[in-house]
Order: C-alpha cells, then structure tokens, then sequence
C-alpha cells in the first residue's frame, strides 16, 4: 500500500445480524440492588413520616434547645413528613418497577 491509496472498505454488518444481537441479560447484582434501593426507600419513608409526630421527636430536639422552635412547629413536621410520603412513593414505583426482572 502507497501513501497516496486508501484502505480497503471495511465490511460493516447487515441490519438483520444487528438485530439477532441479544439484549444484555440482568445479573443478580441488578436484582438485589434494585431490592436493597427499595427497602431502603421504605425504611426512610416510614421514618420520615412517623418521626416528627412521636414523643422522639422531642428528645431529640433536646440536643440543641435553640432548635426547639423549628422542631416544635407543625410546618416543620409535615414537611418532614412530606419528605417521607415522596420516599414512599418512590419506592412503590420502584416496586412495579421490579417487574422488569421477572422471565417472560
């Protein structure tokens, strides 16, 4: 081959071999991550949610009396528990989402 030619035409595959490649299959990892993320989601919606509003929630406050106003203020709570309720609806979404990983 000279400076001056170019290289021969590389033979690229047909649209039917491109289709016949399988689809990357889901490992396990996948699985029990997708679990872990949704477990996780409702523990910390649960929490996020009952928290604010049990007698804890004032011990804890103790820990920094200057925070006591925030903690004591029902605003401040149901934010608190809004945060919980977006956790928990983001794991039921993780929940249907969990279908994906069922054999057809």
């Amino acid at each position: 081959m000279t400076p001056g030619e170019l290289p021969p035409p590389v033979a690229s595959p047909s649209a039917a071999e491109a289709a016949q490649v399988p689809a990357p299959g889901c490992r396990w990892y996948h699985r029990m991550s997708a679990v872990l993320f949704t477990t996780f989601c409702l523990e910390i919606g649960f929490f996020l949610l009952i928290f604010p509003w049990t007698s804890y929630a004032n011990d804890f406050a103790a820990f920094r009396p200057e925070w006591r106003p925030y903690w004591d203020n029902t605003y401040i709570r149901g934010a608190i528990s809004g945060l919980g309720a977006v956790n928990l609806y983001i794991a039921c979404l993780e929940v249907f989402r969990l279908r994906r990983f069922a054999k057809r």
